[in-house]
């Protein structure tokens, strides 16, 4: 069964963010990104929401930024998302467990459709990348093994 993420500070704050419906334009700015940890990644990874609010139902977006070395485990989350490289490289395999001769690397401006329970893991082989992930919420993500998963570990920033 999925884990459905709820971080009421990483998550929830909707403040300054754009809300699905809303009929203002808007434009966010690369610097105006407010970048935070996310205890389902490694404490080295960030995610900044742009639109929506991932723990509800819903549209949403965020970006996800992975320094240079940093590997996320074999996982899944239950919905389907569009991930879109913005910067670096995207290396990405599928499967259940961690294998660097299943990684593809997309550069950026790729678009990468997964479906929803599909088993992949990320590395930022060759140093810090950038995606952005569009999907409908709520926003979950399991580990398939639960050692790797970081929530698990009070150590957790």
């Amino acid at each position: 069964m999925s884990q459905r993420v709820r971080e009421p500070q990483a998550l929830n704050e909707a403040a300054g963010r754009h809300q699905p419906g809303q009929a203002t334009f808007r434009a966010i700015l690369a610097e105006d990104i407010e970048w935070k940890a996310f205890a389902a990644f490694p404490p080295e990874a960030r995610l900044a929401v742009l639109v929506g609010n991932p723990s509800e139902q819903g549209p949403y977006m965020v970006r996800v930024k992975v320094p240079r070395g940093v590997k996320l485990m074999p996982h899944r989350h239950p919905e389907d998302r569009i991930y879109t490289v913005i910067s670096g490289v995207f290396y990405v395999g599928l499967g259940d467990q961690f294998d660097a001769d299943k990684l593809e690397a997309y550069p950026p401006g790729a678009a990468i459709i997964l479906p929803g329970n599909t088993s992949h893991f990320h590395w930022a082989k060759s140093g810090e990348y950038v995606t952005q992930v569009t999907a409908i919420g709520p926003l979950g993500l399991e580990y398939v093994n639960s050692k790797d998963d970081p929530r698990n570990f009070a150590a957790n920033p």
